[in-house]
């Protein structure tokens, strides 16, 4: 078993990290304790996880809809009502088995009910496994803004069991990728590389990709946990990917996964990288064909531009009324506080379209 310790945290990885959560359960044992899932965590999880746990007759279930139009203040609403009905006091504990959308609301719920009470994240995708459960964000959306209500909260422990993945789907699977894919952009060219040669094509390399990835990610959060500087390069990809997202949700039957807003939101903002710190032609061009080797085209039209850039001047990430980017100087090292005008943002989108025609 792996174990990485973060700021005030810790995550551990591997096959018998149960044993390790069952210890840290035994101070809750005369206290109410909850787990919430989705209907996806709840058919492939929760009787694995119960099981492995003992909380077979301790635990209350308390069962959402899955999907980011459900990470929304009135799922929060129900819950803390739930908590109200069952008399959970500062003492209960509650424990978010699910993805991204499960440990981000799960964790703002905790933290703020009563001021605050102890929560445990299970992550059961690539994506909250790498991303969405470290580093003690936590939050909901609101009228189509990603994340724009949240506090930095970090879980008690986080418990990261890798054979939770092999009940994913591949387009799941790929929507996590996306991120590793940005952890190497960032932070080092050599995991790029391991990742542009199919990390995830290989269950035996999952465990890797993970503690890297968590390494990356965890390394930059100790240095800067509520994000004034450093932490802000985690962003790359997000201003354009976030706000695609947002407009998906809104306008598309079958909206984008996460990972896949953000990596068409990799190569706008691989481009604008180029046009504003020189990113060479050589490396924009290959961050493109090896985004679009993993993702399939998303239909971009012009007559979105608008819609796209009022939801990126009301991204979290700005100041001063301008729109700020995480840009790359090569692959491996970024930047970030870099602004980028309507017209270099429109010419972005206008890059993406014309090498996915």
């Amino acid at each position: 078993m792996k174990k990485i310790k973060t700021n005030n945290s810790q995550i551990i990885i591997g096959e018998d990290v149960f044993i390790a959560l069952k210890k840290t359960l035994k101070p809750y044992q005369f206290h109410k304790k909850f787990l919430l899932v989705d209907e996806n965590s709840f058919t492939h999880c929760v009787s694995d996880f119960i099981l492995q746990t003992d909380l077979t007759n301790d635990i209350e279930i308390i069962e959402i809809e899955s999907g980011e139009e459900n990470k929304t203040l009135e799922i929060c609403q129900h819950i803390w009502q739930t908590f109200l009905d069952f008399n959970a006091d500062k003492k209960t504990l509650l424990i978010n088995l699910g993805g991204g959308v499960i440990t981000d609301l799960g964790g703002f719920i905790a933290s703020t009910y009563k001021r605050g009470i102890d929560f445990i994240n299970v992550p059961t995708t690539l994506l909250a496994q790498i991303d969405a459960s470290v580093g003690g964000k936590v939050g909901v959306d609101f009228n189509n803004f990603k994340n724009i209500i949240g506090v930095f909260n970090e879980p008690k422990l986080v418990v990261i069991y890798p054979y939770f993945l092999k009940t994913l789907n591949k387009r799941q699977m790929l929507s996590g990728y996306a991120e590793a894919l940005k952890h190497g952009l960032i932070a080092d060219k050599l995991y790029w590389k391991m990742l542009q040669a199919g990390l995830l094509s290989d269950a035996n390399n999952w465990e890797k990709l993970i503690e890297t990835s968590i390494e990356i990610k965890n390394n930059i959060v100790k240095n800067d946990f509520e994000e004034k500087g450093e932490r802000k390069k985690l962003n790359f990809g997000h201003t354009i990917g976030h706000a695609i997202e947002s407009h998906s949700l809104k306008h598309d039957k079958l909206p984008l996964l996460h990972g896949e807003a953000i990596a068409v939101g990799i190569i706008c903002e691989a481009y604008l990288s180029h046009i504003k710190l020189n990113l060479s032609s050589k490396e924009l061009k290959e961050i493109s064909s090896t985004i679009l080797s993993y993702f399939n085209p998303y239909p971009i039209k012009e007559s979105f531009f608008n819609h796209y850039l009022e939801l990126m001047k009301n991204d979290k990430k700005n100041e001063n009324d301008t729109i700020n980017f995480t840009l790359l100087t090569r692959i491996g090292e970024a930047e970030f506080n870099h602004e980028a005008s309507a017209e270099n943002i429109v010419e972005s989108l206008k890059y993406y379209i014309s090498i996915t025609k």
